[in-house]
């Protein structure tokens, strides 16, 4: 008997792993790279184990396409499961979704009416916010303010907390939640009078809290700089560095822009933190600590406006989108600021980017995506392929696409599709 026991063992492995081969994704094969937050794994837009193929293929293979709800929080993407937040109605909807097929596996949500201010409303009204998966929860925040963790597994909602009445100006909260350990940050609160907030990420309660500004539009970063683990957001009028374990306000910089309607993550790169916003010029600024006091020292000023498209670190080279001249593309050296390249004008008014090695992925604005090969002097268009058209006015792609092996997973205003290279 002795002899026999570790051959039913080996058996009973071999057997479970046929049984999970059997059963795995034929789409899911390639990769199993998750997208739990926003712009992915490291919040900066870079692709994980993505593999250029030999040859782009003249057109993308479109899976299945279902409707999913107004709104631009970009999809989570965990093994095969996709989790959407968006509205359906007058509800705030968090879905699952079976990666492979569309098919909704749960969907839970909860009465969130809102009414758009009218110079924002063709903008839609939300949800803006990008939920952030950690621990088995979901963490998300609507347009009114309300903060919900939600059991990833059955959609269940575990715990609320509810709008503080006040809203950010335009298009209400698009600030999506950071994980740190066991805490998850927000911040709450709206024009003139917000707070970024540390939330227990399993009770709700609130961990520490800093009240210095209304929140912006952009997300935050997590970074050690000069030793001091900080989260670094743009808010509606700073651009600040928050002491991670406990929101001690370590440096701020004014950062006001037309409007209130600071929209742009900041670049982390090295020890300093770029930023830029609508009509400002874009500003790198290293915080270091002297004599026992932050300070956040210029590095450079660049005069490369933005809006609301966030950039992307190839290979030490900062690509982005400029909204001068109606849309160019840039290169720009991030530790002299130096512009290396422009394109031609009148790209895109808006650019979702992502990168994987020297590939940035261009979902513009208008439904098209682009492959581009990035080099220190200029970026290339390799292919050009239509994913998604307007609908009900609103602008077809605002929302970041997942990308994960040969997938590739578009959220238009209101509906949800996946794509394949082959």
């Amino acid at each position: 008997m002795a002899l026999v026991r570790p051959v039913l063992v080996l058996a009973v492995i071999v057997a479970a792993v046929v049984l999970r081969a059997t059963h795995a994704s034929p789409l899911l094969a390639q990769d199993r790279t998750d997208w739990l937050q926003w712009r992915g794994p490291n919040r900066d837009g870079a692709i994980a184990g993505f593999t250029a193929p030999a040859t782009w293929p003249e057109q993308l293979t479109q899976r299945w396409k279902i409707e999913a709800g107004l709104g631009y929080a970009t999809p989570l993407l965990s093994g095969n499961r996709l989790y959407v937040f968006s509205r359906l109605g007058e509800n705030e909807t968090m879905r699952a979704i079976d990666a492979d097929s569309g098919k909704v596996l749960w969907q839970t949500g909860y009465p969130a009416p809102f009414e758009m201010n009218s110079a924002a409303r063709p903008h839609g009204p939300g949800p803006k916010s990008t939920p952030v998966l950690a621990n088995g929860r979901l963490y998300a925040i609507g347009m009114t303010g309300i903060v919900t963790a939600f059991d990833a597994a059955s959609g269940k909602q575990l715990w609320q907390k509810p709008g503080t009445g006040v809203n950010p100006m335009y298009t209400s909260h698009a600030f999506s939640p950071i994980v740190e350990g066991t805490q998850v940050i927000f911040h709450v609160g709206g024009h003139d009078k917000g707070a970024l907030t540390s939330f227990d990420q399993a009770t709700g309660s609130v961990r520490w809290s800093w009240a210095g500004d209304g929140p912006g539009y952009g997300s935050p970063m997590i970074a050690t700089l000069d030793g001091t683990r900080q989260l670094v957001t743009i808010t509606q009028a700073k651009l600040v560095g928050v002491d991670v374990s406990n929101g001690m306000l370590l440096w701020e910089r004014p950062f006001v822009s037309g409007n209130f309607t600071n929209s742009i993550t900041p670049v982390v790169f090295g020890q300093s933190v770029i930023g830029w916003g609508h009509g400002g010029p874009m500003t790198a600024v290293t915080p270091v600590r002297k004599g026992g006091q932050w300070l956040a020292e210029t590095a450079w000023e660049a005069d490369v406006p933005g809006r609301m498209s966030n950039a992307v670190v190839i290979r030490d080279v900062m690509f982005g989108l400029t909204s001068r001249n109606q849309g160019q593309y840039f290169l720009i050296d991030p530790k002299s600021g130096k512009t290396l390249w422009t394109s031609e004008p009148r790209q895109a008014a808006q650019a979702a980017i992502q990168a994987a090695g020297d590939v940035a992925f261009v979902l513009e604005n208008d439904g098209e995506l682009l492959v581009m090969r990035v080099t220190p002097s200029a970026a290339e268009t390799l292919r050009r392929y239509k994913v998604a058209e307007p609908t009900e006015g609103i602008g077809p792609t605002w929302t970041q696409p997942v990308i994960a092996g040969n997938r590739i997973f578009v959220k238009d205003a209101n509906t949800l599709a996946l794509w394949t290279l082959n």
